[in-house]
């Protein structure tokens, strides 16, 4: 096999429940005023699960209208990738075998992975990997869900920057061979120093669950050092974000002055104004997420759809999708939409 074979995207969804919260009942829980929720945390709404949204069950959904998209018998796929978080239906659970049964990939192989909302820069890169080293691997499914706004106490502004957690789910289908919507060159940084700066205290081996730690609000997430956290990101966040996205676009043979969109996730309005500054794109080039909020690792997916849905994206265009997760990660993935000759 050549190894400048094409990947390319034969179809993707989101899938955004249809309940949601507003900025109004947001400012009521969290006790802010609501210009607060919606300047400065951008949201003015957010999705929240219905009854049966349940993580990837999302995903599945998400699935079946992605592979319809895609044009392709469910049996065709290959391999499942789990996409979604691992706070989902239950605890050591392989998400990624009920997708496959649930969608009908019956002669697909598949597992989970995850980097928090930088999960779908790594799974692209993964799989795309997997794809050019081994011929048996054609055609590769990546889904799954995310509920992680259950998982916060809207009581604790430790963790303010992170009332914008939202539900939903995405999912998209590689195809080797598709020159269409060619995925080129992702890159992705991690820095371990934020490791344990963002945490669930109990749930885990080190603190179990107990009537205790869910009266006093353990089992939601924390940032036990916000200050000493805020610092430390401030300095680091913004030259990771533009590091990502220029590592990926050069590998992929271009600059930033080549970007027709950037899918980037939400994030304060203030820092998604200053991502398209620093790389001189206009707010056109781009979509504000304040409608849906932060639905992880499947902002990207969203941008997209509604992106395609506006006639934001055109046949040839280069398209950056941006994401970063707690911990700390940045991933960015660069792809050339529509039939387009291969790049050299």
């Amino acid at each position: 096999m050549a190894r400048d074979e094409p990947i390319g995207i034969a179809g993707l969804a989101a899938y955004v429940p249809d309940t949601f919260v507003t900025s109004a009942d947001i400012s009521r829980e969290a006790g802010i005023p609501q210009e607060i929720v919606e300047q400065k945390l951008g949201i003015t709404r957010k999705p929240v699960p219905g009854e049966e949204d349940h993580t990837c069950a999302m995903g599945i959904k998400a699935a079946r209208e992605a592979i319809r998209r895609a044009g392709i018998d469910p049996l065709e796929i290959d391999l499942v990738i789990y996409i979604g978080e691992e706070y989902k239906e239950y605890p050591v659970w392989t998400a990624a075998l009920k997708l496959q049964q649930e969608v009908g990939a019956l002669n697909a192989w598949g597992f989970d992975v995850a980097l928090r909302c930088s999960t779908a820069m790594m799974a692209i890169k993964v799989a795309k990997s997997m794809m050019l080293a081994d011929d048996s691997i054609r055609t590769v499914l990546l889904a799954g869900g995310y509920r992680n706004g259950d998982l916060i106490d809207y009581r604790n502004p430790r963790t303010r920057f992170m009332f914008n957690l939202g539900a939903g789910g995405g999912a998209m289908v590689l195809r080797k061979g598709l020159a269409r919507n060619r995925v080129l060159e992702s890159h992705l940084i991690t820095d371990g120093s934020f490791s344990e700066d963002v945490i669930i205290r109990a749930g885990g081996t080190r603190e179990r669950i107990s009537p205790e730690a869910i009266a006093q609000g353990r089992h939601y997430f924390d940032v036990p050092d916000p200050e000493a956290m805020k610092a430390r990101l401030e300095e680091k966040s913004m030259r990771n974000f533009l590091a990502v996205i220029r590592e990926s676009l050069r590998r992929s043979g271009y600059t930033e002055k080549d970007i027709g969109y950037l899918a980037l996730l939400h994030m304060k309005k203030s820092a998604h104004d200053q991502v398209l500054r620093e790389l001189g794109l206009s707010e056109e080039k781009s979509i504000y997420l304040h409608d849906y909020g932060h639905i992880g690792q499947f902002d990207q997916i969203l941008s997209l759809e509604l992106a395609l849905k506006a006639g934001k994206i055109r046949d040839g265009d280069v398209v950056v999708l941006v994401g970063a997760g707690v911990g700390y990660a940045w991933g960015a993935t660069t792809v050339k939409w529509g039939a387009d000759e291969v790049h050299a």
